[in-house]
């Protein structure tokens, strides 16, 4: 029987054939494995069946076995957190199911809008000393370190004037590039069904426009059931919350609520609006960057065209 070529010297230094063979086993078996090649794995994607049965089963499950499958099934897996209750809860169930060294971790991912209360920062110093292990990442908007910065390069009060422009700089953007620095291919998030509004019908797993695999662990719970978890466990939270706050954002769009009202009825009160950014469609920010880009365009022609009148 004629036998394969063998590679040639140069094609063993360059790496070829390592890149491209799949191990023996797997060359015998037919399927990838792990350990096969990596031109061969594929991303962590659902079909919509896929997505529709994984959260039928998980609905009825609770946060721990919910957050215990997420670290068996998804890989690159961070937790976007302001440091609020929900989160709070997360980090510290998280921590209680990992106490080996060699237990996995999951990072920490949190967005500084550079106009947060001094309570959310204070906190963000005692959750680091609480929970040593847990590795914080801390992304700003991009080329700004102070809030005096920022209104240098966009100006006063831009969540005021443009608030999709805000969002996009201090919010959006940010976690975008935490994502692409990162490699994050799925987070954990703080959402939960009755803090209202477009939550109301919250699944425990959804997917958005890019790919990203975003859990809700506590998706069913109560704002009650979390309480009671922070204080039957001694979590850490913002003192705010003893100041009739409940969801708490940025200082400038967030109040304390009334009795009876959503949990996120104090943010952006008054405004049509109930996210930051960060949890809307992507291509909602695509559409609005071309939008600004073709106003930009316009009036440089319209410069333009003024300038070619007068001199002719």
């Amino acid at each position: 029987m004629p036998q394969p070529p063998s590679p040639s010297e140069g094609d063993m230094d360059s790496g070829l054939f390592a890149e491209e063979a799949l191990s023996a086993r797997d060359d015998e078996s037919g399927y990838a494995s792990g350990s096969s090649s990596e031109v061969i794995m594929f991303e962590v994607y659902f079909t919509k069946p896929h997505l529709k049965f994984l959260n039928q089963q998980l609905q009825g499950l609770g946060p721990e076995a919910i957050l215990r499958w997420c670290l068996i099934s998804l890989p690159n897996l961070y937790q976007t957190t302001a440091f609020g209750l929900t989160g709070l809860v997360t980090l510290d169930t998280l921590s209680k199911m990992g106490t080996a060294k060699d237990a996995p971790q999951v990072d920490l991912i949190f967005l500084d809008t550079l106009y947060h209360f001094q309570e959310t920062l204070d906190l963000v110093d005692r959750v680091k000393r609480r929970y040593p292990r847990a590795n914080l990442h801390i992304y700003k908007p991009q080329d700004v370190e102070t809030a005096t910065e920022f209104e240098a390069k966009h100006g006063e009060r831009l969540w005021e004037i443009n608030s999709d422009l805000y969002d996009w700089v201090a919010k959006v953007e940010p976690a975008q590039r935490a994502y692409s620095e990162l490699q994050v291919k799925a987070v954990l998030t703080g959402r939960r069904r009755s803090q209202g509004g477009k939550r109301g019908d919250l699944d425990i797993i959804e997917v958005d426009d890019t790919g990203l695999i975003k859990i809700n662990p506590l998706a069913n719970w109560s704002f009650k059931q979390v309480q009671d978890y922070i204080k039957e466990n001694n979590v850490p939270y913002n003192e705010l919350l003893d100041r009739g706050y409940k969801s708490i954002g940025d200082w400038h769009s967030t109040q304390p609520i009334e009795e009876g009202e959503d949990e996120r009825s104090g943010r952006w009160k008054g405004q049509v609006k109930s996210e930051c950014g960060i949890h809307n469609s992507r291509s909602k920010y695509a559409q609005y960057l071309r939008e600004q880009q073709l106003k930009q365009d316009d009036v440089l022609i319209q410069a333009l065209q003024s300038r070619l009148t007068v001199e002719a």
